[in-house]
């Protein structure tokens, strides 16, 4: 399956990108585990997941096309 990927705030600066897409995606969990691998400065920052712009907390199930976004914890008034 084909996941897109938003990266927003310092992660993008990580990522070097606001977006990536990424194939053959079997799980959430891999798909982490892809980005960290490429991206290893990743774990050192808390982040929120999104998944088709709705905020999850645990292991989101994926399917074909989902747009999944990485976020850093939002400050400000």
């Amino acid at each position: 399956m084909e996941i897109k990927v938003l990266f927003f705030g310092v992660l993008a600066e990580v990522a070097k990108t606001g977006f990536r897409y990424y194939t053959n995606i079997r799980s959430f969990d891999d798909l982490r585990l892809r980005i960290e691998d490429e991206f290893p400065e990743m774990v050192h920052y808390k982040y929120r997941i999104a998944v088709n712009r709705e905020f999850v907390s645990s292991d989101p199930l994926l399917k074909d096309d989902d747009e999944v976004a990485f976020m850093p914890p939002f400050e400000g008034g």
